[in-house]
């Protein structure tokens, strides 16, 4: 990605923070950091449904992030990009020195609510 303020340079970009942005494929590529898993660990370990899993690692391998081999009648899942694990880190490191304002974001943080209002 090019930083020189042109829109199509950064298309790519905006596709990659999107296809990360879903809580439940983040959560996919975050334990995918750690080592290769199955569907069935990511089911036990995200607490989501088989089928919401695998639709989200489609999407992940769409995106080539992510791959799987066989063995048997079993896909590994694994990133396909060290660099991903980097990117996420990074992330964490912006988090934090921004003090997480980032959810206190208007547009995109979590919603405040208006005094009064139960949280």
């Amino acid at each position: 990605m090019a930083m020189n303020g042109g829109e199509q340079d950064t298309m790519p970009a905006v596709a990659l923070f999107r296809s990360l942005a879903e809580p439940a494929r983040l959560a996919i590529v975050s334990r995918l950091a750690a080592g290769e898993a199955r569907v069935v660990d990511l089911t036990r370990h995200l607490g989501l449904a088989q089928s919401t899993v695998s639709k989200h690692l489609s999407c992940l391998h769409d995106c080539r992030l992510v791959d799987f081999r066989a063995e048997g009648r079993q896909s590994y899942y694994r990133l396909t990009r060290p660099e991903l694990i980097e990117l996420l880190r990074s992330a964490e490191r912006v988090l934090a020195e921004t003090g997480n304002a980032v959810a206190l974001c208007p547009v995109y943080g979590d919603p405040v609510p208006a005094a009064g209002e139960a949280s």
